[in-house]
């Protein structure tokens, strides 16, 4: 553990502290507790850095880290207020090297001292690590890393694009495991520079020519090495372009405990390139088993599905015969009690009670008349009487009036002038004769006088 400048004026004279202490009387431990920690309190803070080991945080209810730092010879128990630990954007871990600047404490309820941390920093390959984090949270939160994103990759993969260094083995590990698992699978090799400055661009390069092949899935491989050669595949842009491939991308960066941010963000990841290679082409024995498997799981599913069908049968079946015996039931009870009424067992009897049913209306016909004619009787006599009295009332100035034009008539009826002695003749035609001049001898008229009428024959005229 390297020790930084200690930040106060003078330094502490622990020897004579402790003689000091020996020449006094025996005290409490919570005295001596208290006076070491108002001790160490005096000290000034320090820049320490060392490798975190135990690492305990954050806090599940206060948030706050609790681990050691450690170099070849010595430890320290260290404490991370849970606002610094936020505040420095670090996920702390086992191995990490950092550099802390705080200030020693004793805490009094156990005599212990640990290192308050005020702040912390990743240091060497920890800084890598660090920068690596914020780039994985930063591409989290933007959602490159959603489960959901990711695309399904076929099973059974006919074609698949291998995008990686050309020179090194990882490319023959690649095609041997291929040709041992499936020999059908075609291989398009598409080379890059893999580690190095420049790398992500031959990467992106590469991953652009593999998908314009058109391949099932394109698998981005690499052997393993340090953190440091790794790098190549946390540069953002690069996981940009896989994210954005339009063909699902598999990863086999590295080995078992190595994860890259295009690991991340990759449609699938592998621990290896031989695992890579192997999630794309299912070895042939694996096939033909999958497919035996399918098969008796699929005959076994049509036999349960045909027994469920039969059993349904069974139950319609038995349904529709109870259903079939319940309503035969209820139309035999029917037909039984319609068969049981009097129309069906004496017809005779309907036109029987037809019969006393007319002469009941009969009688009560005749019953009523009697009485209807009597009230009618009474009726029509009241109304004959009232009738009368009307038509005398409407009568009477009627009755006048043609008294007197009937005596009006009578003065000027032409009988009347007949009556005293005078004649009407008419001609043959029936005109009215009332010019001699208009008759000549032989012509036959008729005479109508006051009683009677005869006929006569012109024998002479006169003026």
């Amino acid at each position: 553990m390297a020790w930084g400048r200690e930040e106060t004026s003078g330094s502490i004279d622990f020897a004579s502290a402790a003689l000091d202490a020996a020449s006094r009387e025996p005290i409490s431990v919570s005295s001596a507790v208290g006076a070491a920690k108002a001790r160490v309190g005096e000290m000034g803070s320090f820049l320490v850095t060392g490798e975190v080991t135990g690492f305990r945080g954050p806090n599940a209810r206060s948030g706050h880290c609790y681990f050691q730092v450690k170099d070849e010879s010595a430890a320290m128990d260290v404490i991370v207020w849970r606002g610094v630990y936020a505040s420095s954007g670090i996920e702390l871990r086992d191995g990490m090297q950092l550099e802390l600047r705080g200030k020693f404490d004793v805490y009094v309820g156990s005599g212990r001292l640990s290192f308050i941390a005020s702040r912390i920093s990743v240091s060497g390959e920890g800084l890598l690590r660090q920068q690596v984090a914020l780039l994985r949270e930063k591409l989290k939160i933007e959602g490159l890393m959603d489960p959901a994103r990711k695309r399904p990759i076929m099973r059974f993969c006919t074609r698949v694009a291998v995008v990686t260094s050309l020179s090194g083995s990882v490319i023959d590990d690649v095609k041997r495991t291929l040709r041992r698992r499936n020999p059908l699978v075609e291989i398009d090799a598409v080379g890059c520079q893999v580690q190095g400055p420049g790398a992500p661009a031959t990467i992106i390069r590469a991953l652009e020519v593999a998908a314009a092949s058109n391949p099932d899935a394109i698998l981005l491989v690499r052997g393993g090495g340090s953190y440091e050669d790794l790098m190549t595949f946390n540069d953002e842009t690069l996981a940009r372009a896989v994210s954005a491939c339009p063909v699902p991308v598999i990863t086999g960066i590295g080995h078992e405990p190595d994860n890259s941010i295009c690991d991340d963000v990759a449609d699938r990841r592998t621990s290896t390139p031989t695992a890579a290679a192997e999630s794309v082409a299912p070895a042939l024995d694996e096939i033909v088993t999958s497919i035996n498997g399918r098969r008796e799981r699929l005959a076994r599913a049509m036999d349960l599905a045909l027994a469920a069908d039969a059993r349904s049968l069974e139950q319609v079946d038995t349904s529709l015969a109870r259903g079939m015996a319940t309503l035969l039931d209820r139309e035999r009870v029917r037909l039984e009690g319609l068969a049981k009424r009097r129309c069906l067992t004496n017809p005779e009897s309907l036109i029987d009670d037809r019969a006393v049913a007319l002469m009941q209306s009969e009688q009560r016909l005749v019953d009523a008349l009697p009485r209807a004619l009597g009230r009618k009787a009474s009726s029509l006599e009241d109304y004959s009487v009232r009738l009368d009295a009307a038509a005398s009332r409407m009568l009477r100035p009627h009755e006048a009036m043609v008294s007197s034009m009937a005596a009006t008539l009578d003065a000027l009826s032409p009988l009347k002038v007949l009556g005293r002695g005078y004649a009407i003749a008419r001609d043959e035609a029936g005109h009215v004769i009332t010019d001699a001049s208009s008759l000549t001898v032989g012509d036959s008229v008729s005479v109508r006088v006051g009683a009677g009428s005869f006929e006569a024959s012109v024998t002479g005229t006169c003026d």
